[in-house]
């Protein structure tokens, strides 16, 4: 049987809420494997569904730029959150942000671009770990752009202009005035940044992510007993709700809480006379994803001090 940690314990209830016991019992039932724990306690009602970022562990910042109707995300990363605030690794950011508007988002495109202080990305990325003193990473770029409209750009928890932990593009097409799709677009953004949709709609939703989710509400709606034709009306419940809840044109509206974005935009074309359709978007969330080396500090003064470290949680 594999140990059971109170770190893993810890890891558990932190992303589902569950008390420590249920916790506790579920790992042991799914021999310590985190992701399978998470889906055993969802099946038995213990647990919200999980966060599509898991633990947001990385540092930075996450930059963006827009230049006509093309715009680009980056996603820049340090060890430490006090680089954030350095005005040369700032500088970098909306370097490397602008830059990125003409790589397609590709990151070793970017790498190798031109520097405006000479070399590449890559040599003035290597320059700043040396001065600085961290160690940092160009980790991904994405680029949207539209033939006609405009892209809008939105940075939650703002450092700087334009770069801060979440950064939001939404390509929107459209002879619309300017005006009205920047409304339009920043309203949609701020949406994204707050709802963090999985697709733009429900045909962009990952197969395996809806396999994965619906043998949960398989699991869960076979507990209840229920004869095998309403089973799986349930079923088909559970994951209509799912799927209008993360595609971001069947969400509602963050602003009024009953609008789907799907209307939203439409009322907006309306207004102005002129077909809107959104396009895209991109969602970059500092560290989503990357799961973040963690010390126990007690532990490594216990070990250096030669005393026994405590047994883990059975």
């Amino acid at each position: 049987m594999a140990d059971i940690t109170a770190a893993s314990v810890k890891e558990l209830r932190e992303r589902t809420g569950a008390g420590m016991m249920d916790c506790k019992k579920a790992l042991t039932e799914n021999g310590g494997e985190m992701e399978a724990s998470v889906d055993w306690l969802r099946t038995k009602g213990l647990a919200a569904a999980a966060k599509k970022a898991g633990r947001t562990a990385a540092e930075v910042l996450v930059g963006v730029a827009v230049a006509g109707t093309k715009g680009a995300v980056v996603e820049i990363n340090s060890e430490t959150d006090f680089v954030a605030k350095n005005e040369q690794f700032q500088s970098f950011v909306r370097d490397v942000a602008q830059l990125a508007l003409t790589t397609a988002g590709d990151v070793e495109a970017l790498k190798a671009a031109a520097y405006p202080s000479g070399g590449t990305v890559a040599d003035k990325l290597t320059e700043n770990i040396a001065t600085i003193g961290e160690n940092q990473s160009l980790r991904r770029t994405r680029v949207l752009e539209v033939p006609q409209g405009a892209i809008v750009s939105y940075v939650h928890n703002a450092a700087a202009p334009n770069m801060g932990k979440i950064g939001v593009l939404v390509a929107l097409e459209s002879a619309a005035p300017a005006d009205v799709l920047t409304a339009l677009g920043k309203q949609i953004a701020m949406h994204i940044a707050a709802a963090n949709p999985l697709a733009l709609d429900d045909s962009g939703l990952d197969a395996d992510l809806m396999a994965r989710e619906k043998a949960i509400a398989m699991e869960k709606a076979t507990e209840s007993g229920k004869p095998a034709n309403i089973i799986e009306k349930m079923v088909q419940g559970t994951m209509a709700k799912f799927r209008k809840e993360s595609a971001l044109l069947s969400q509602l509206f963050v602003i009024d809480g009953k609008t789907p974005i799907a209307d939203v935009v439409a009322a907006a074309a309306k207004d102005a006379g002129s077909p809107i359709v959104l396009k895209a978007y991109e969602r970059f969330q500092l560290g989503e994803g990357i799961e973040k080396a963690t010390s126990d500090f007690a532990a490594e003064v216990a070990a250096t001090a030669g005393i026994k470290k405590p047994d883990p949680v059975s």
